[in-house]
């Protein structure tokens, strides 16, 4: 569907059916128009219904870096959430995107990313004893070993995993497909996964080929896999705000320390423009910055 008649749609219903003021409604078409511009400034520009979680969350903390006051933040957030709600009523979207849109934090610049030894605090804390256990412990991994949106991990199918040559491939936004590396340990996790527990399901006709199930033997939900990462990172004693998301930036931030081609993560990531990929040098640069200033013998001196 098109921006305008979007747009014009939702002025609609703002002041029809929820009984907005004029300034109300005014002020939330501005925040909208930002977002239609963020869109349209992609190639190709992005229609309403193309744009996902990862675009909405990078379009609010992008404003809110511009220097948007508190209210501002959550009146934009407020009108993204509502736009796209509306969209779903009218069955314009099979999924509301912003079900678990993020308003950005005061003062917060970048994507927070976990250190591999969070990540292994996590895996620790699922206990093994609990059904399905192994199948979290392939979740964590899987997400992390290849840097998935929630969505492109819940839609995983089994005849797109190619393990022993170690990669698979992902379908993602715009049903792109692209190839994925896996690493050893994911592979493992997944193997495990299918052999002690996804065997003994009762697969769903519609899930059979799907590689993350429920006890039901369906497709796991986005909102699901955020709830079990939310929960792992409280047991694991992490205070970050974490969600699914993060362990997609984890992946970007440690390849690109590791010295990675931007090209290459860009191509990992499945994202359409280069400019999307670019906050991890940023984060890159933060991070060289804060080594410098803990280790470098000048650095101390200017402290001390």
């Amino acid at each position: 569907m098109a921006w305008k008649q979007a747009l014009t749609d939702f002025r609609v219903h703002l002041r029809l059916e929820r009984g907005l003021s004029e300034r109300t409604v005014a002020a939330y078409l501005r925040d909208l128009t930002k977002l239609r511009n963020f869109a349209e400034g992609h190639t190709p520009p992005l229609l309403p219904e193309a744009l996902q979680l990862e675009d909405l969350q990078a379009f609010v903390t992008d404003q809110a870096k511009r220097g948007l006051k508190p209210t501002s933040q959550a009146r934009l957030t407020s009108a993204v959430r509502g736009f796209y709600k509306q969209l779903r009523m009218e069955r314009r979207l099979d999924q509301d995107p912003t079900e678990l849109l993020e308003s950005p934090r005061t003062g917060s610049h970048l994507p927070d990313f976990l250190h591999l030894e969070e990540i292994d605090a996590m895996i620790a804390a699922i206990d093994l004893s609990r059904p399905l256990a192994h199948r979290d412990q392939a979740i964590l991994e899987t997400l992390y070993s290849c840097g998935l949106r929630v969505s492109e991990l819940c839609g995983l199918r089994i005849s797109r995993l190619h393990l022993g040559e170690g990669f698979i491939r992902v379908v993602g936004k715009g049903d792109k497909e692209r190839l994925v590396p896996i690493g050893p340990q994911a592979i493992g996790r997944i193997e495990v996964w299918r052999s002690h527990e996804r065997l003994h399901l009762p697969v769903q006709p519609d899930a059979e080929d799907i590689l993350f199930l429920n006890a039901r033997g369906a497709a796991l939900s986005r909102v699901w896999v955020f709830k079990l990462v939310k929960d792992l990172a409280a047991k694991a004693g992490i205070r970050k705000s974490i969600s699914p998301h993060t362990f997609r930036h984890s992946f970007a931030t440690h390849l690109v320390e590791g010295g990675a081609d931007l090209r290459a993560v860009q191509e990992m990531l499945g994202h359409a423009s280069i400019t999307t990929t670019e906050i991890y040098t940023h984060l890159d640069r933060e991070y060289l910055r804060s080594n410098i200033m803990r280790f470098h013998p000048r650095a101390k001196a200017g402290r001390g």
